[in-house]
């Protein structure tokens, strides 16, 4: 086991956050006016420089800093320490969920919806019957 640090590839790092912010090169390639295989070669290069960093930060929506001090291992960490799977969770937490619309206000609409529909429906049959 080699105990030397791993080397800093920016592409790379380009790379896991466009991944994790679940973003096509083609998405990206457009945000930064370019085409998909220019964003791969990016992508490939250990280096990159600073003013295009600088744009490729803004188009993923993080600072530069974030780019450069990206870690998997850390991503990794922070998720693993925050997603609890236990099937009674919810019971154990603290966060509520709080929806920002009332839940039966949505139904009711649904609901009026589907009447709506099946009314449409037996017009439309009874002007088919008519109609014979």
């Amino acid at each position: 086991m080699s105990t030397a640090t791993k080397p800093n590839h920016i592409g790379r790092k380009i790379s896991r956050i466009r991944e994790l912010k679940d973003m096509k090169q083609e998405a990206l390639a457009q945000a930064l006016g370019t085409n998909q295989q220019a964003v791969s070669i990016m992508e490939n290069s250990e280096t990159i420089e600073d003013e295009k960093l600088a744009e490729v930060a803004k188009a993923l929506g993080v600072s530069v800093e974030a780019i450069r001090n990206f870690s998997e291992e850390a991503v990794f960490n922070i998720i693993g320490n925050t997603v609890n799977n236990h099937d009674n969770a919810s019971l154990n937490s603290n966060f509520q969920y709080q929806p920002t619309f009332n839940p039966i206000d949505k139904v009711v609409e649904l609901y009026e919806r589907l009447v709506q529909a099946e009314k449409d429906k037996n017009e439309y049959l009874e002007k088919i019957l008519k109609d014979k």
